[in-house]
């Protein structure tokens, strides 16, 4: 009996660290089937010009050819759907998300963190998921989520259990204690943390909560570089880690193979988390020249998170916020679309993210137009919510291009996004994994 045990007694012992990031799963892998796409254009993500007459050809999960119709053998007996006047393009990229928990004006958010029972947030979270995968959202980044919801949701997805988009998860921010990572507004005692739930105050102690994270499975770090405005006790953009805090994240991080996203809106701490090495910037809103020059010259990508401004400023104006995370919206909207034409004017690599949970889930289409709205051509939105998100998340050999051996991660969008990049929030087809989703007269994939 105890021979037959030590087998399952060691796999029970493996630590989870021994994970590595996860990589882009398809769940439930479709049986061979070979699937033609085909609509009045096709954008592939890479910046090239659209083709006309577009189809896409898929077997089982993978995209097997892509491109007009004239240079594209579709093999005999396949099943073909046609999409019309619409647009194929590579499934979407959010790369910040909140996607478990309570969203922003949600009646009962206040009290959220002490009346939820903790499996709540995964609970909604399901849902979450499901909304942005029909949003054409086929990836998204997770940058935080207590309790280590979002790794369970992200096994309950790839398991093939709920229906979702890919996801690479943070699980607990990093920060310093009564920081925008931490639960900063409770009396004492009632939601202290330490480096399990992320709370670091050392560069030690910054270790240490990277590897707990990583233990579990987490496979993007977040910190929290600055304050934010959906937390009380500070301004919306001082500095909080240190930059020896930060560095010791991004030391860990790398040596674990993960990458670094910081939170970061004020001016100083956006400098400090750059020279430090983080892989992006998440929000940016006080970004400067000096500032973009760094990320220019250290390779360190922009996620704007455009909408998150929008919604925290309407949230402030119909009095869901207390008066000092108004104060704070207001005066990050007011930063606005600064941060955009400075990351082009230096060559900033911009990638597309939303903070979708400030937001609603499902809508976070909306980020394209603000993204035109504040400078950048529809094809350079496009391109940011595909090949260069896929880039910051290191899966670009696998997501966000339309190109044979790439996973088929497929959606369509009505008429011309380049004229009209709005269409970008009418998605009519989605396509995950050679699973199709969503198709035109709102048939949805039930189940997985």
């Amino acid at each position: 009996m105890m021979r037959r045990l030590l087998p399952l007694l060691a796999l029970l012992a493996a630590p989870l660290a021994a994970q590595q990031p996860a990589t882009p799963a398809t769940p439930a892998t479709p049986a061979q089937e070979t699937i033609v796409l085909r609509a009045a254009r096709l954008i592939d993500g890479t910046g090239a010009a659209p083709v006309t007459n577009g189809v896409v050809v898929v077997r089982g999960d993978r995209i097997v050819a892509a491109g007009p119709a004239s240079s594209v053998t579709v093999p005999a007996g396949a099943r073909t759907i046609d999409l019309g006047d619409a647009t194929l393009l590579p499934g979407f990229i959010d790369m910040h998300t909140h996607v478990v928990g309570r969203a922003l004006g949600d009646p009962a958010g206040a009290d959220a963190a002490v009346r939820d029972f903790p499996a709540f947030g995964a609970i909604v979270g399901v849902e979450h998921a499901r909304k942005t995968l029909m949003a054409g959202f086929t990836t998204i980044r997770n940058l935080g989520a207590n309790n280590f919801d979002d790794l369970a949701l992200r096994r309950a997805i790839d398991g093939g259990f709920v229906p979702g988009p890919r996801m690479q998860a943070a699980a607990h921010g990093i920060g310093i204690t009564g920081g925008h990572c931490d639960e900063n507004s409770y009396r004492p005692g009632l939601a202290d943390g330490d480096h399990r739930t992320g709370q670091a105050d050392s560069p030690e102690e910054a270790r240490k909560a990277v590897r707990y994270q990583t233990k579990y499975g987490a496979d993007v770090i977040k910190i929290c570089a600055t304050a934010g405005v959906l937390s009380e006790g500070t301004g919306v953009g001082q500095p909080q880690l240190t930059f020896e805090e930060i560095s010791a994240v991004v030391d860990e991080a790398t040596r674990q193979g993960r990458k670094v996203a910081a939170h970061a809106h004020g001016t100083e701490g956006i400098k400090v988390a750059t020279r430090a090495g983080v892989s992006s910037i998440d929000h940016g809103t006080f970004l400067d020249d000096e500032g973009a020059r760094l990320m220019k010259e250290k390779g360190t990508w922009l996620v704007p998170t455009l909408m998150a401004g929008e919604y925290a400023k309407r949230a402030a104006d119909q009095g869901v916020l207390s008066p000092a995370m108004a104060v704070k919206a207001r005066a990050a909207h007011a930063g606005g679309a600064r941060r955009i034409g400075l990351a082009l004017k230096h060559g900033v690599p911009i990638a597309f993210g939303t903070d979708a949970g400030v937001g609603p889930h499902g809508e976070n289409a909306q980020e394209f137009k603000l993204l035109v709205d504040a400078g950048m051509t529809p094809m350079q939105a496009l391109v940011a919510a595909t090949s260069s998100a896929a880039k910051l998340l290191g899966w670009d050999a696998n997501v966000g291009t339309l190109a044979a051996g790439k996973w088929a991660d497929i959606v369509a969008v009505p008429g011309d996004p380049l004229r009209d990049i709005t269409a970008t929030e009418r998605v009519s087809f989605v396509m995950k994994g050679g699973r199709v989703y969503r198709e035109p007269g709102a048939r949805v994939a039930a189940g997985k």
